[in-house]
């Protein structure tokens, strides 16, 4: 379990990732190739109150992912080790949700297919920041499955790291060109412009 702290911006498919040497040691790019697959209700009941389950194989942390929105850009982030099966949820996080489940199944409803290309600013040995530029390709599941296509940038709080820095390299990040998203997550962005539905009280 644990606090992740991040800013979001979307970018042009064009978009140089701006010079970020002065603020720390840069390491990186490097790159992974992720694929997630989002777990929810039929009628979305964790998305509509901003909740994400995932299952995502590649890069450094691969496995199932339970994030519950705390603040703006702050999210509890709870890991399960990867699971055989990609039909069924691991028991301990299905509970997690059930309040906002009540009941209802949990089914496969979306898919990511991220290019990932990650930079890490360091102090010496601390982490401080991690810069992910992705090029992502989602699926929305249905009887007609919809594909959408965008890039994005997240700066991400690391253990070593301050928000100060977070800051800066936001500030950086917005001079060449990144506008601030206004989603919380890549799934939330995938679901626009539809309105997320709420199950009945």
């Amino acid at each position: 379990m644990g606090i992740e702290i991040e800013d979001k911006f979307d970018v042009p498919a064009e978009y140089e990732i701006p010079d970020l040497s002065g603020l720390a040691e840069i390491v990186g790019p490097k790159t992974h190739q992720l694929v997630a697959l989002y777990y929810d209700t039929p009628d979305l009941r964790l998305a509509s109150r901003g909740v994400t389950l995932r299952r995502r194989r590649g890069g450094a942390d691969s496995g199932w992912h339970l994030k519950l929105p705390k603040a703006k850009g702050v999210r509890q982030e709870i890991t399960h080790p990867l699971t055989r099966s990609t039909k069924i949820v691991p028991a301990e996080l299905a509970e997690l949700v059930r309040a906002f489940t009540r009941g209802a199944e949990l089914q496969p409803v979306a898919q990511l297919d991220t290019r990932r290309s990650v930079t890490v600013l360091f102090d010496g040995d601390a982490r401080l920041i991690e810069l992910a530029d992705d090029r992502v390709k989602g699926t929305v599941f249905g009887e007609e499955p919809m594909v959408v296509r965008w890039r994005e940038v997240e700066a991400e709080l690391l253990e070593g790291g301050k928000k100060a820095l977070l800051a800066k390299v936001g500030e950086r990040l917005r001079k060449a060109g990144a506008t601030p998203s206004a989603s919380s997550s890549k799934l939330a962005k995938l679901l626009e412009p539809a309105p997320l539905p709420k199950a009945p009280t």
